[in-house]
């Protein structure tokens, strides 16, 4: 529909639904990744009042649209959005929904619901989606009064993009939608006990890790997705020039730090690099930033880097000593960490020429490797040219779970964050109605 045609939104009665796409305009949402049903049409068509406004891409199936709206925030930094109707399509959120959980990706799903008057009746299409997402999702809500919604919406928004992001499940009931309302997007959030402000970083800790960087002979930086998901990308590489230490990278954290620049040690772990998993075994100071220990990078995680002295930086202070003991545990925001360490960092009192030498000589003797012989293309091959294909190109690759995706990973250089759309945490299966 035309501009002319949108309910306003000042003192007049609007849609409940007309609230909600009016709030996802006002957080600066551009797009949203929507499959139709009955319980969230009143949705749909407040949707095409807004068209110029907000782009309604979509999918073939409610998880495609749980992945791509990932894929958005993965690669942008900004909260993605999905939508669902009732029942088997919310539940085809939930997979979308608990990786974007457990990979600490900024998500909005919304569902709709049958009626209030009908909840708990095993109603046509009924599911009790709140119920099934308590534990995968950051936050979730109900909506009963459609007077809550600018509210909700607010605090939605607030909750998936503050401190560690996650995602936030909004379920809606038809009759919410449909009720007019005076709606107040100046709401006040009403979130006790959420205080999702990190830290202040502490001088003396900062000061702990400065000077463990200076006696350190062998160091390495095991760098994770909580690096890009806190911008602190630059903040690394600063580092990095002033101290010569090498960095290892997840999954999740590739791009982090250029992944062919001489100091890189790609990504370690099971399927990781030969002399990233060696550096790491035989370093005395490990500086980890933005990870969890994850069971694919550590192995027997009391055998991980057991020799060096571990510092932890993360914002989540529940990840901290949570699979591994470590002696400096830093919960801070990752950039304004990194920050104040590189206004104190000085290099390594004893030269790394030595370290570095062994490092380039572990590379040499183990690189990512295939079978150059075999006549055809292998995988492998076709990724490492795209690579160099891409080299002077602004690239985004995504990749699915599976081997694949370990072969990306080896082969293909990302040079910047946000830079491949991955999961780290579940595979993506395509489950019909």
């Amino acid at each position: 529909m035309a501009t002319a045609d949108r309910p306003r939104t000042s003192d007049t009665f609007v849609l409940g639904a007309d609230a909600v796409v009016e709030s996802l305009v006002r957080h600066g949402v551009e797009v949203i990744f929507a499959y139709p049903g009955g319980a969230s049409m009143p949705l749909h068509q407040s949707l095409t009042r807004y068209a110029d406004r907000i782009r309604t891409i979509l999918p073939r199936h409610e998880q495609g649209g749980g992945f791509a709206a990932q894929g958005y925030a993965r690669t942008t930094g900004k909260p993605g959005v999905c939508m669902a109707t009732s029942g088997p399509g919310a539940l085809n959120l939930v997979t979308a929904i608990a990786d974007a959980r457990m990979d600490s990706v900024p998500l909005i799903a919304l569902t709709g619901q049958v009626g209030t008057s009908v909840i708990g009746t095993d109603a046509f299409q009924e599911t009790p989606i709140v119920e099934v997402c308590r534990s995968i999702t950051k936050h979730h809500y109900l909506v009963t009064d459609a007077t809550d919604i600018p509210r909700v919406m607010r605090e939605a928004f607030h909750v998936a993009t503050t401190g560690r992001p996650g995602p936030v499940l909004i379920d809606l009931p038809k009759n919410i939608q449909l009720t007019q309302i005076v709606p107040d997007y100046d709401a006040p959030m009403n979130l006790p006990g959420y205080n999702p402000e990190p830290r202040a970083v502490k001088p003396e800790q900062i000061a702990q890790v400065a000077a463990a960087i200076k006696r350190a002979k062998k160091p390495v930086i095991y760098a994770g997705g909580g690096v890009i998901t806190g911008d602190a990308s630059a903040e690394l590489r600063e580092l990095v020039h002033k101290t010569g230490i090498p960095v290892t990278m997840t999954l999740m954290g590739l791009g982090a730090y250029p992944g062919d620049d001489s100091l890189s040690l790609d990504m370690l772990g099971m399927h990781g690099s030969v002399y990233g998993n060696y550096a790491v075994d035989g370093a005395d100071l490990l500086i980890a930033v933005g990870v969890r220990f994850d069971d694919r990078v550590t192995g027997n995680v009391e055998k991980f880097a057991q020799h060096g002295f571990i510092v932890h930086i993360d914002v989540d202070p529940s990840e901290i000593n949570k699979n591994k003991l470590v002696h400096v545990p830093i919960v801070a925001d990752v950039k304004e960490a990194l920050d104040a360490l590189n206004k104190v960092v000085e290099p390594p009192k004893s030269s790394l020429d030595d370290w570095h030498a062994q490092i380039a000589r572990w590379k040499s003797e183990d690189p990512f490797a295939y079978d150059t012989s075999y006549p055809g293309i292998l995988a492998q091959e076709a990724i490492a040219e795209l690579s160099k294909l891409a080299a002077d190109r602004d690239t985004v690759i995504s990749v699915g779970v599976g081997q694949h995706q370990m072969w990306a990973a080896q082969f293909f250089k990302f040079r910047q964050p946000r830079r491949i759309a991955r999961s780290m945490a579940l595979p993506q299966r395509s489950s019909g109605r």
